[in-house]
C-alpha cells in the first residue's frame, strides 16, 4: 500500500489574493466605460494599472505551484501528470469563455443597440501599439479580419497559442492570460526544480528581474513603440516567463527563510506594506500621468516586479483567521479567480447590451422593433447596474467554477490519469 503523501500548508492570504486581483483586472476592463468614475478623484487613475494584477497573478502562480507539487526539490509527480492537471483545468475555462463570447458578440450585432453593437464583429480587432497615433487617431488601428486571418487564429484560440500573435487579440481579449499561462506550466517542471535548488536566491531573483527589463529597455532604446513589439511585451510568453520564473524563486527564499526561522516581524511587515503602497501610487502617476511613452514599457515589463513579489510573499504570511466564514469562502473565491479572468469581459458586454434594452423601451419592440432599439440606444449606463453586474459576475463565475470547471476536470481526471491520492494544497493556479 503507498503511503498517503501529507497535506500541504494552505495560504490564506493568497486565496484572497488572487480573488482581488481578479477582480480588479474586471474593473480595469470594464470600469472606464462609465464616465461617472471621473467624478470621483483618482478613482481613474488607480483603476488603470491592470497590467500590475496580471503580472501579480504570474508570480503568485510560480510561488503556488512550487508550494503544492514540490517536496523539497523534487516534483511530487512525474511532469505528465502535472501538464494534464493543468490542461483539464485551464482548457475547460479557456473553451467555455471563448463560445460565449463568440455568442455573445454574435447577440450585439443582431441586436444592434448602440454605441458597440453595430460595429460588433467576430472580425473586429485592435491593433496593438503604444504609439501616439494610436490615441489621438484610434480609428487607424481598427480592423477587420480577412478570411485567412479569421481561420488562423480560429485555430490559435482553439489550441491556447493566441497570445503568441503579437499584431492584436481576437474574440476575448483577457484569454491571452490563459495562453500564457499554460506555456509557463509546460516549462515548470523543467526549471523549477532548478531554481529552486539554486544557492544565491537573492542574485537569482536580480537576475531574473534584469533579464526582464532588458526588452524594454532595448525597445525604448531603439524607438520602437509600435507594432509587433507592443504586443510582444505585452503578452508574449517568453517576455512574460521572467515573471512566473520570479514566482518560482520567491517561493525557494520563502521557504528557506522558514527552515531558518527567520522572524517577519510588525516593522519588516510594515514597510513592505509601504513599499507596495509606494510603488504602486508612483506607478500609476507616472503611467496615467507621466507623458513619456516609454513608461508603460517600463512598468509593464519589469519595474514594478519587487513590489508584486513583496505582496505575493507579504499575502502568504497571513494567518489563517478564526472565522468559519473565511475559511468556507476563500478557497471558493481563490478558485474562481481564473474564471473571472477569463469571463467578465463577455460577461460586461452582455450584461450592458441587456441593461440597455430593459432600461429603454423593451414592450415596444413588439410594435417597431426599430423604435425600441433606438431607444435602448438612448440609454446610459448606470453606475448601480454597474455595481450590480460585479456582484453578478463574481456569483456566476463561482457557480461556473464549482458547477463546471470542478467536475469536468475531474472527470477528466479519472478518465485518463491513475488512480491515487493528488497533491492537497491550494490547487495551484
Amino acid at each position: 500500500m503507498s503511503q498517503k503523501q501529507p497535506s500541504k500548508e494552505r495560504f490564506i492570504g493568497l486565496e484572497w489574493l488572487r480573488f482581488l486581483l481578479g477582480c480588479y483586472v474586471m474593473v480595469y476592463h470594464t470600469a472606464h466605460q462609465y464616465p461617472q468614475i471621473r467624478s470621483i478623484p483618482m478613482l481613474p487613475e488607480f483603476t488603470s494599472m491592470g497590467f500590475f494584477a496580471t503580472s501579480t497573478f504570474f508570480i503568485l502562480s510560480g510561488f503556488l505551484l512550487s508550494h503544492v507539487y514540490f517536496n523539497g526539490n523534487q516534483m511530487r509527480e512525474p511532469a505528465r501528470t502535472f501538464w494534464a492537471k493543468r490542461f483539464f483545468n485551464l482548457y475547460p475555462i479557456h473553451i467555455a469563455a471563448l463560445l460565449i463570447a463568440i455568442l455573445t458578440v454574435t447577440l450585439m450585432q443582431w441586436w444592434a443597440i448602440p454605441p458597440e453593437g453595430p460595429a460588433a464583429s467576430l472580425r473586429f480587432v485592435i491593433y496593438d501599439t503604444n504609439e501616439e497615433l494610436g490615441r489621438t487617431n484610434p480609428e487607424m488601428f481598427r480592423h477587420y479580419m480577412t478570411n485567412p486571418q479569421l481561420a488562423f487564429n480560429t485555430l490559435l484560440q482553439l489550441l491556447m497559442l493566441q497570445a503568441w500573435n503579437p499584431y492584436f487579440l481576437t474574440f476575448n481579449a483577457p484569454l491571452w492570460s490563459l495562453s500564457t499561462l499554460f506555456f509557463f506550466y509546460l516549462l515548470f517542471p523543467l526549471l523549477a526544480p532548478r531554481l529552486l535548488a539554486v544557492r544565491n536566491k537573492k542574485l537569482w531573483f536580480v537576475l531574473l528581474w534584469g533579464l526582464y527589463l532588458l526588452p524594454a529597455i532595448w525597445v525604448i532604446w531603439q524607438q520602437q513603440y509600435g507594432m509587433p513589439y507592443t504586443g510582444l511585451l505585452q503578452r508574449g510568453p517568453l517576455f512574460r516567463l521572467p515573471e512566473f520564473l520570479a514566482g518560482i524563486v520567491c517561493y525557494a527564499i520563502f521557504r528557506q527563510r522558514r527552515a531558518d526561522a527567520v522572524p517577519h516581524g510588525a516593522v519588516w511587515r510594515w514597510g513592505c506594506v509601504a513599499f507596495i503602497a509606494a510603488c504602486f501610487v508612483i506607478a500609476t502617476f507616472l503611467f496615467t500621468h507621466g507623458g513619456a511613452k516609454y513608461w508603460y514599457f517600463l512598468l509593464h515589463n519589469g519595474l514594478l516586479l519587487p513590489a508584486q513579489c513583496a505582496l505575493v510573499y507579504l499575502s502568504a504570511l497571513a494567518r489563517t483567521p478564526a472565522s468559519r466564514w473565511v475559511q468556507h469562502w476563500s478557497p471558493r473565491l481563490g478558485a474562481a479567480s481564473l474564471s473571472i479572468f477569463a469571463l467578465h469581459v463577455p460577461l460586461f458586454n452582455l450584461f450592458r447590451t441587456v441593461e440597455q434594452w430593459l432600461r429603454g423601451d423593451p414592450l415596444g419592440c413588439f410594435s417597431s422593433w426599430s423604435a425600441c432599439i433606438a431607444a435602448a440606444g438612448e440609454v446610459k449606463l448606470s453606475i448601480t447596474g454597474y455595481l450590480l453586474y460585479l456582484l453578478l459576475s463574481v456569483m456566476l463565475c463561482l457557480l461556473f467554477q464549482e458547477r463546471f470547471v470542478v467536475p469536468l476536470r475531474n472527470a477528466l481526471t479519472r478518465r485518463f490519469l491513475p488512480a491515487k491520492r493528488q497533491p492537497i494544497g491550494n490547487g495551484g493556479a
